[in-house]
């Protein structure tokens, strides 16, 4: 049996990497493995409260995986809509708007993947200041290599 290498990285269950609290309002996201873990991956889990999501926006360069964990999710890319339930995937090619929002009742998880990870790391980071969903300021998301495209979705 060969032993784990010095890179492994182990984050436990409901933790962030850095053991960091990072709020966005009606949710919270933790880093799971973030661009100097890997090749540029940044993988995080967003956690739910309550109903939403982000603006309409779409990334230049990072494809974005979506895997539901726990709750029901909307999302539509481009003018496609589809419902995720736990389980679920979906993956939203760079240059393609986007929007996304959790739609349950009870908590709901989400992981969400960066490939590569470009400047996503740097707009956590600052967007959880505010402990707020990222703000409708078109220069913050250019900054950070992607275009905000309109408002989140309408949920009820």
């Amino acid at each position: 049996m060969t032993e784990p290498s010095q890179s492994l990285i182990h984050v436990a269950a409901g933790e962030d990497r850095f053991g960091e609290y990072r709020g966005l309002g009606i949710s919270s996201i933790a880093f799971k493995v973030v661009p100097q873990d890997s090749s540029g991956l940044l993988i995080l889990e967003n956690t739910f409260k309550a109903k939403g999501g982000p603006p309409r926006h779409l990334h230049y360069e990072q494809d974005e995986w979506f895997y539901a964990v726990e709750g029901e999710f909307i999302i539509e890319v481009g003018s496609t809509r589809i419902h995720l339930k736990p389980g679920d995937s979906l993956l939203a090619p760079h240059k393609v708007p986007h929007v996304w929002a959790y739609v349950g009742d009870a908590q709901g998880r989400m992981l969400i993947t960066f490939m590569p990870a470009g400047k996503m790391e740097a707009f956590f980071r600052e967007v959880n200041k505010a402990n707020a969903m990222p703000p409708q300021a078109p220069e913050l998301w250019r900054a950070h290599g992607m275009e905000l495209m309109g408002p989140p979705l309408s949920v009820e």
